[in-house]
């Protein structure tokens, strides 16, 4: 699955400003719910489940909160950059302030790992962490992360 397929459109890209990392998946949570059709509680539940069997903090001021979701039928993809760094439980002690949500429907597990695999080779660029921070709107944000794309075309 490409970055694009995975970032279809601008409104994809947030701008949030959380104070702690639960402030922050609680945001997430009620964006994704929305999109979703879903209660807030239960995306929320998930999330934190999935932070305490570890950070998915991935380090460089970067986290990749995802989980699984049952009675789902597609896949949501969003990045949020944050006003304020914050702390993230990260091994590398840096906080962040890039954060890629992915959540996947239970039943099509097949393409979650290529998924999160696949933003994690686009951010193996320094560059893009720190483009992505500079970009001055969501829809210019969301043009570099699918330009980073081997997989894909490079096209928005």
């Amino acid at each position: 699955m490409t970055i694009a397929d995975l970032f279809p459109a601008a409104d994809g890209v947030l701008s949030l400003a959380p104070t702690n990392k639960t402030q922050l998946l609680d945001l997430l949570a009620g964006e994704a719910a929305t999109r979703l059709d879903r209660p807030k509680e239960e995306i929320l539940d998930a999330l934190l489940a999935r932070e305490r069997l570890g950070s998915t903090a991935l380090g460089r001021g970067v986290a990749m909160p995802h989980t699984r979701l049952e009675g789902v039928d597609t896949q949501l993809a969003l990045l949020a950059r944050l006003t304020r760094p914050i702390d993230f439980d990260a091994r590398d002690g840096e906080p962040v302030d890039l954060v890629f949500l992915v959540l996947w429907p239970e039943a099509a597990s097949e393409g979650f790992l290529p998924a999160l695999s696949n933003i994690c080779r686009v951010l193996r660029d320094n560059q893009l962490p720190r483009q992505l921070r500079q970009a001055k709107s969501g829809a210019e944000a969301l043009s570099m992360l699918q330009a980073s794309d081997p997989a894909g075309s490079g096209q928005p």
